[in-house]
């Protein structure tokens, strides 16, 4: 069985420069989560998508989200058999195993929900019937920000759905010159093989499951958790699929360092990325993240860290 660091190796051949990103969407696959990716166009937010999906032998479905896609579209629909008369269910792309959704915030809200019963419980359910999707499922979103002309705003309900928020930023001068160099003669991403298989990433991701984490970080866990809720700085706080969330990505993030066990700072260097894009600020005018990451550090500030 292969391990999945090279996963991490194989993504950093097309995305330079951005080891916390490209580590933070493989936990996002080890965890059995689902990742959102956001930053302004043209930073590399696709290619990461993409890059991942490829790096494993998957069926892998992307969806250009637009203003006027139905949840049809991304689902599927039932269509009439001229043969038989009766109605076939024709499988939309949200049957596969990495789906990328390319600038989920410029589809309507009515289009977003959709995802959200697959996204939740690895179903869809359409006219009365339950298909099941996949395993293993993975969604991996891209938006753009909310100041871009022409999107929408993600409603709490389907940010929650992410297990990890990830921005790339602009790059360096120096990885800028990188990335000119890769892409002279072809894009690096056409040729990237596969260096997983499906029956590596489903093993993985069933070991993930029997990481330790012991009964003081929990405790710790749920002190950052029981922060977030004061309603004196937040009118959000991390739900329970939240605290989930982070328990199971510091977890993903122990097997991804060769560690059976988890340690203090696999929880606290996943808060800001489990948590930033779900909570909600009281009384200040910066941004929703920058204001959410800024509250989640002093939270870190102060919670005492178990020895």
């Amino acid at each position: 069985m292969s391990e999945p660091g090279c996963v991490i190796q194989n993504i950093e051949r097309v995305v330079a420069g951005k080891s916390e990103a490209v580590r933070l969407v493989v936990i996002g696959l080890l965890a059995e989560g689902h990742v959102l990716i956001e930053d302004l166009p043209g930073t590399g937010k696709t290619t990461l998508a993409q890059a991942l999906a490829r790096s494993f032998d998957a069926s892998f479905r992307r969806v250009q989200c637009t203003s006027d896609m139905l949840p049809a579209d991304i689902l599927g629909v039932s269509v009439l058999d001229p043969a038989t008369g009766t109605f076939r269910f024709q499988r939309g792309p949200i049957f596969g195993h990495v789906v990328v959704t390319d600038e989920l915030n410029r589809a309507t809200p009515r289009t977003q929900s959709a995802l959200l019963e697959a996204m939740n419980e690895a179903q869809v359910s359409i006219d009365g019937t339950t298909h099941p999707l996949p395993r293993p499922f993975l969604v991996v979103a891209t938006q753009n920000p909310i100041e871009v002309e022409g999107t929408y705003p993600l409603p709490e309900s389907q940010l929650d759905r992410f297990l990890l928020r990830v921005a790339l930023g602009y790059p360096s001068k120096d990885v800028e010159r990188d990335i000119l160099a890769r892409h002279e003669h072809a894009p690096p991403l056409a040729a990237l093989e596969p260096v997983a298989t499906l029956a590596d990433v489903v093993a993985w991701q069933t070991s993930v499951r029997s990481v330790r984490v012991e009964a003081p970080l929990i405790e710790y866990l749920l002190a950052i958790v029981e922060a977030t809720r004061d309603p004196k700085t937040f009118l959000l706080g991390a739900s329970t699929r939240a605290a989930l969330g982070l328990r199971r990505a510091a977890q993903a993030s122990a097997f991804l360092d060769g560690r059976a066990y988890c340690v203090p700072d696999d929880v606290k260097r996943l808060v800001v990325p489990v948590f930033a894009h779900r909570v909600l600020t009281r009384g200040t005018d910066e941004t929703p993240i920058v204001a959410s990451t800024e509250r989640l550090n002093e939270i870190l500030g102060r919670v005492p860290v178990p020895r």
